[in-house]
């Protein structure tokens, strides 16, 4: 298997849900899909179970059970050997620590904003927001919902953490916003 694959932002993702229970694939990527657009957006079948096989490869999973439910066909389910708990918390470890940068769609859009004109941008930049605070405000009450319940913060701080990104986004877009129609912001002349 390819050391990229090894690679793949899914590998901690497979290892972080095994290490909370056995799963099948199939199981994965339905619990992943439900923590998040982030994960949705990321992760199709096909790479689930290449990255799945690539783990099982190397030895961080292995086969616990098969089982089937109906007329379903089998399901192969894994669970986190102890090479792939180490591996894990070594990439976590790494991860948290190093403040990398991080490259996101908006963020390379952001770098030509001046290609919209100022009116374009602050149309943009004003759907944008508008779509956000929404977003934001759903993931709000989800999240006091899930804090309401019996789950501990510890279980749902990545859930807090994007949504404190999310309104430190919203502060920015307001201000630059907010400087453009001041005219703090200029666009350069054209010549």
């Amino acid at each position: 298997m390819p050391r990229r694959t090894l690679d793949n932002p899914i590998v901690l993702a497979v290892l972080g849900l095994l290490l909370e229970r056995p799963s099948h694939p199939h199981q994965m990527l339905s619990d992943l899909r439900g923590r998040g657009d982030d994960y949705a957006a990321a992760i199709n079948r096909g790479s689930l179970y290449t990255v799945v096989r690539a783990l099982a490869d190397v030895g961080w999973i292995a086969v616990q059970d098969q089982e089937r439910s109906g007329n379903r066909p089998e399901r192969t389910v894994y669970a986190l050997t102890d090479a792939g708990s180490g591996e894990l918390v070594r990439r976590l470890d790494v991860q948290i620590r190093d403040p990398g940068r991080e490259f996101s769609r908006f963020l390379g859009a952001v770098a030509y904003l001046g290609a919209l004109g100022p009116d374009g941008a602050v149309a943009a930049l004003t759907e944008r927001r508008a779509r956000l605070r929404e977003r934001t405000a759903a993931d709000a009450e989800r999240l006091a919902e899930v804090l309401r319940g019996d789950v501990p913060r510890l279980f749902v701080l990545e859930a807090e953490y994007a949504l404190a990104l999310a309104r430190a986004e919203l502060d920015w877009i307001d201000s630059v916003v907010d400087d453009i129609r001041t005219g703090a912001l200029r666009w350069p002349t054209a010549k």
